[in-house]
């Protein structure tokens, strides 16, 4: 997901220190219900990308270094492309939150729980049919 950065305009506001938790997007949909309806209130920006395969939360800087969901990925990205503007940092993605309508970064221990309780549901759901 994060392949092609837009354009270093020195006019761009300044770069987001944070990594990226990419899911895919029917978990990460779930994960953002939950988040939602939960008693957390902090929930970053994100981003979808344009076939609408996958989600990319933002997280604090270093979460990748200790991240270990299975079916999901963190990378670093030293606020490499990453504008705090409504336009989006990637190339073929979208803001499904964008910055200013959410915090900083989503707490990555209530995304790790989450993204387990997506998982769960959709399991659930799967396992009905």
């Amino acid at each position: 997901m994060m392949t092609t950065v837009r354009s270093d305009d020195p006019l761009d506001p300044p770069s987001a220190d944070c990594d990226v938790v990419t899911v895919p997007a029917r978990q990460g949909l779930e994960a953002v219900d939950i988040l939602r309806r939960g008693a957390c209130d902090a929930m970053g920006p994100v981003l979808h990308d344009d076939g609408g395969a996958t989600l990319g939360f933002l997280v604090p800087p270093g979460t990748a270094a200790a991240w270990d969901v299975p079916g999901s990925v963190c990378t670093e990205t030293d606020g490499r492309g990453l504008r705090s503007a409504p336009e989006p940092p990637v190339e073929g993605s979208d803001w499904l939150l964008p910055p200013g309508d959410a915090d900083l970064a989503t707490d990555p221990a209530v995304l790790r729980e989450a993204l387990g309780e997506a998982q769960r549901l959709i399991e659930a759901a799967d396992g009905c049919s």
